[in-house]
């Protein structure tokens, strides 16, 4: 069956191609994606967290979590640049099957942890790297747990924000011990980047 979409460029390093074509080699990174119900990268959050984990430098050591992770396409895309390990979550178990399918169509699948579930679910913690793009209201009721499970310098990119909800998630994280980065408005939502101090 042929996917419905062209390849298409995001950010300036990655290239989104379904999984019947063939990657044209080039400087950029591909990304193989299987259309759903979960998006390939058109949305304008992803493309925001894309732009701002190519800005990222990676060490091969970094632990990933990417929560709400649909299609699996933050985490994949931060372990193409160069981060060691993902952990996935997500409470669709339709999503879950789809990021697993997408870690193996980009060889990261030896990489990722899949977990079906809450944040609570997660036993790990000490996280390098937060991922989180998803509904404002969500991230201002995990807020507390979300941090807790970053060590002391981690990142967190938070998207999927609501121009309405991005005061109350920025002051929110930076009560819980973490400084504003970069606070990118968009058309309709809002990506925030932050360190945990």
């Amino acid at each position: 069956m042929k996917e419905d979409y062209q390849p298409f460029a995001l950010g300036s390093r990655f290239c989104i191609l379904p999984p019947d074509l063939t990657p044209s080699p080039g400087d950029h990174l591909n990304l193989i994606m299987e259309r759903g119900a979960f998006g390939s990268g058109e949305h304008e959050t992803t493309s925001s967290c894309l732009e701002a984990l190519e800005q990222m430098s990676f060490t091969g050591r970094e632990k990933v979590l990417d929560l709400g992770s649909g299609t699996g396409i933050l985490s994949i895309a931060a372990l193409l640049l160069g981060a060691g390990k993902g952990w996935c979550i997500d409470i669709e178990e339709a999503a879950i099957k789809n990021c697993a399918r997408n870690c193996t169509l980009n060889d990261v699948s030896d990489r990722v942890v899949h977990i079906c579930g809450t944040l609570d679910t997660l036993k790990e913690d000490e996280f390098d790297l937060i991922l989180a793009n998803i509904y404002g209201d969500i991230l201002l009721s995990v807020a507390a747990d979300l941090v807790a499970k970053a060590k002391s310098g981690a990142v967190l990119l938070l998207s999927g924000i609501l121009w309405e909800y991005n005061f109350d998630v920025r002051q929110k994280y930076e009560r819980l011990g973490c400084e504003v980065i970069k606070n990118r408005m968009l058309e309709e939502f809002s990506t925030v980047l932050l360190k945990k101090i």
